[in-house]
């Protein structure tokens, strides 16, 4: 996080905001965990499970992004890196083992009702394609009646800006070049109030038949986007509506630019 003041009081102060709020979000949304929401919804082994109003409000946004993603945004869809490793080597799973783990993918299959959700057994959900920047602006929130000064939150390159710095300068983001990530960038953006976000291959990607694949992946095939964009970044009102329409983007491969035209948002696709 980047503050826009001289006071190393408040500096920390704010820090502290929100890195508590990152650190309490991780909690109760992380996959990883075994003492949360999420994973009490993925070992329900068929049974409905209750959630709490915040899980509700994440899910919710989760069916609208599916919703008119026509189906490509599927947060069942997480269960697939059982097969899938994307550390830049060019090993591929095996068609069948992709085949059987699509067996347990699809929203459509998950009955979803009031604040109620039911998860047919072996399936799971993974809110880690919102979780992070649902985390940016939840801090930039937390931050807002404290601050007495700009800041920028960015976790890992998703980020939020409450305002211009001082002097009315804006704050300079670099977007990285996915062949030479965190030495180059591919574009400079000049942010004065806003998200932004990005999605693309520079960090997790798989080699096949020497063609670079992302780590996203296509609910309905089990693979990675078919020639999907190399970079996708998008300027938004909030990070989690950066994100998810960066993502959407990705996810709809060549029609990428046609999408995001079309929803009237600034963006930049490689």
């Amino acid at each position: 996080m980047l503050l826009d003041t001289p006071d190393r009081h408040e500096a920390g102060l704010l820090t502290g905001i929100a890195q508590r709020e990152a650190e309490r979000i991780e909690r109760t949304f992380s996959r990883y965990r075994d003492d949360n929401i999420v994973h009490r919804i993925n070992h329900s082994h068929g049974a409905p499970v209750p959630v709490d109003e915040e899980t509700a409000r994440l899910i919710d946004y989760a069916v609208v992004c599916h919703e008119s993603s026509g189906g490509l945004f599927d947060i069942t869809s997480g269960i697939l890196r059982r097969v899938w490793t994307f550390d830049g080597a060019d090993h591929v799973p095996d068609t069948t083992a992709i085949q059987d783990v699509l067996q347990h993918v699809g929203w459509h299959r998950v009955t979803w009702t009031g604040a109620t959700l039911t998860l047919p057994e072996g399936m799971e959900i993974d809110l880690g394609g919102i979780g992070k920047e649902y985390a940016v602006d939840r801090a930039a929130t937390l931050l807002a009646p404290h601050a007495g000064c700009e800041y920028l939150v960015n976790f890992g390159g998703d980020l939020f800006a409450s305002g211009p710095r001082r002097d009315d300068v804006p704050w300079g983001v670099g977007v990285d070049d996915p062949d030479r990530p965190g030495q180059a960038v591919l574009y400079r953006v000049d942010l004065t109030r806003g998200a932004l976000a990005t999605s693309g291959d520079a960090r997790r990607f798989v080699m096949v038949n020497g063609r670079r694949l992302g780590h996203i992946l296509d609910p309905r095939t089990g693979w990675p986007v078919e020639n999907a964009p190399r970079s996708v970044t998008v300027l938004g009102s909030t990070c989690i509506e950066a994100g998810s329409l960066a993502t959407i983007a990705y996810l709809k491969g060549p029609d990428a630019s046609e999408f995001l035209r079309d929803q009237g948002v600034q963006f930049w696709v490689l």
